[in-house]
């Protein structure tokens, strides 16, 4: 997972109430999912979830979307065969759906599994021994990510760049109705997995560009020896993120079955 730390944590009144909703769910292994825009805290939730379920001696399993993503060289063939972009990892398109689903659905049978996980500063998928490794059935699966149950756009909302990456690096389109195809045709099988969804509402998209970048120095300081973006670097790469995003601000909040929303400070604004 890819962790965050959250400045405070979420209250430990929205963190007993996630539980209990995840509790109601059907057993005997529900998927309880948490969106969130980048550096929302949407990990920090799903960490503490996971930490009170198991000390009411739930056995439980947590998978981020971001460990989904494609190797590095699955990404470069893309890259190569569909449009450079694709080699950044992050919009729809560049998640491994097929193993996702897999993923899931061994754990709703209860067999071993190995949850995946991506190194975010190597660019790259973990060897799977250095995974976590899961034995037998577990209660519960926690399933975080920024762009769960995102729909498709409509065709028409294509045709306009929203931000310079659109307009200099895919001025015909090519890139995003890419990623729109991919939501429309792949990703509704991994959301059929979800039996319930929470999301972490910003205020705005633009309060992510402060988030993320905390994200990154976060990230740095674990690992000072490795490089990772300057805030040029990171600027260009949330806006590869950036229409999904506000596509998510306009439509989840209808989608999911709690909306939790945060101040600029990542706060909830309800408890």
């Amino acid at each position: 997972m890819a962790a965050f730390p959250h400045p405070d944590g979420f209250p430990d009144r929205l963190v007993a109430d996630a539980l209990a909703a995840a509790r109601t769910l059907p057993a005997p292994t529900p998927v309880w999912a948490v969106a969130g825009l980048q550096g929302s805290g949407k990990s920090t939730l799903a960490a503490q979830v996971a930490a009170r379920a198991r000390s009411e001696g739930l056995r439980v399993a947590v998978l981020s979307l971001d460990d989904l993503y494609l190797t590095r060289a699955q990404r470069q063939r893309l890259a190569l065969d569909v449009h450079p972009l694709l080699a950044t990892r992050g919009p729809p398109g560049t998640h491994d759906v097929v193993l996702g689903c897999q993923v899931l659905d061994a754990l709703r049978r209860g067999e071993d599994v190995v949850l995946p996980r991506f190194d975010k500063l190597a660019d790259d998928r973990v060897p799977e021994d250095a995974c976590t490794q899961i034995a037998g059935r577990v209660d519960l699966v926690l399933f975080e990510g920024w762009c769960l149950k995102a729909p498709p756009e409509d065709d028409a909302a294509l045709a306009t760049p929203l931000n310079a990456l659109e307009r200099e690096d895919d001025a015909d389109g090519r890139w995003r109705r890419y990623c729109n195809d991919a939501l429309r045709r792949d990703y509704p099988a991994l959301w059929s997995r979800i039996d319930a969804l929470w999301f972490l509402q910003p205020p705005g998209f633009e309060v992510v560009r402060t988030w993320r970048w905390q994200q990154e120095q976060a990230m740095a300081a674990r690992a000072p020896s490795r490089t990772g973006m300057d805030r040029a670097q990171l600027d260009r790469f949330i806006q590869h993120y950036e229409r999904t995003s506000r596509h998510l601000l306009e439509t989840l909040p209808a989608m999911a079955e709690r909306v939790v929303a945060l101040d600029a400070q990542r706060r909830p604004l309800t408890t």
